[in-house]
């Protein structure tokens, strides 16, 4: 067939070029270096016809083999693909699609935060269906000591991003005595770290408000988004195995698996 016979029937393909695909497939499902016996198996093929194909998967840095073990394994090149891939992902979009997948889950006030350098900042917000509910203020900096966002970046973020402002808080005289030094707000952090989230509950800015925040990791393993869920004090379950913070930490870690978090990186802090 010509090319512009092929170029008008937009279902042909390279049929070389889906097999190196399925090879490929095979061993990402694999989820470690493989020998060829089983990457064969997995992909269905003669191990025969499978050597050929890495072998040029090799050339092209898709693929590399270890000359001690034998095994082979995705090569530079395949994950310079996936990191790029990754990079090029909206996270915001995919925030805004996971509040909302948690919203209708939970029927409660779900939001998602954002790093700036004055603090956390809520950039979306989902209202639940009930007649009593809180309502989030979008595109405001929030505080480092007393929201469960800045709690929740404070535990993860490096210190240099994070202490100016924790500083600059700590000299509020209104500032609960719970948390009016530094000893104190590094163990709410610590705290966090522990438990995975951060909590606020009769918070002294807006009483009769509570939240509880989950962090979010990208492919490096940074913290790079903030899911909430808000509501009045008192209203939902904020225990830590409950229904609430349970469906937050699920929908934070699913998030967290969309963007790239390595598994290595998650088993560390679970």
């Amino acid at each position: 067939m010509s090319d512009e016979a092929e170029g008008k029937n937009g279902k042909h393909g390279v049929q070389s070029m889906e097999i190196g695909v399925r090879i490929l497939q095979a061993m990402v499902t694999g989820h470690r270096a493989m020998m060829l016996k089983d990457i064969a198996a997995a992909a269905g093929m003669p191990a025969s016809k499978v050597h050929r194909y890495l072998v040029s998967l090799i050339r092209g840095g898709l693929v590399e083999q270890d000359p001690l073990t034998s095994r082979y394994d995705l090569g530079a090149f395949a994950l310079n693909i996936g990191l790029v891939a990754v990079d090029r992902l909206d996270r915001i979009r995919l925030g805004i699609s996971a509040i909302a997948e948690l919203r209708d889950q939970i029927n409660e006030t779900t939001a998602l935060a954002v790093w700036s350098d004055n603090g956390p900042i809520i950039v979306r917000w989902e209202r639940p269906r009930r007649p009593i509910t809180v309502n989030v203020v979008t595109g405001t900096a929030l505080e480092m000591i007393t929201s469960a966002s800045g709690r929740v970046f404070g535990a993860w973020l490096p210190r240099d991003k994070v202490d100016p402002l924790v500083d600059r808080e700590l000299k509020n005289p209104d500032l609960p005595e719970a948390w009016n030094t530094r000893r104190k707000v590094e163990a709410l952090f610590a705290d966090a770290r522990r438990s995975g989230i951060a909590t606020v509950s009769g918070y002294h800015l807006v009483p009769g408000v509570e939240a509880v925040a989950a962090p979010v990791f990208n492919f490096k393993n940074e913290i790079t988004l903030a899911m909430l869920v808000v509501g009045v004090q008192g209203m939902f379950d904020m225990s830590p195995d409950g229904k609430t913070v349970t469906a937050l930490k699920n929908a934070a870690a699913a998030l967290s698996v969309r963007l790239g978090q390595d598994s290595v990186g998650a088993e560390k802090r679970a």
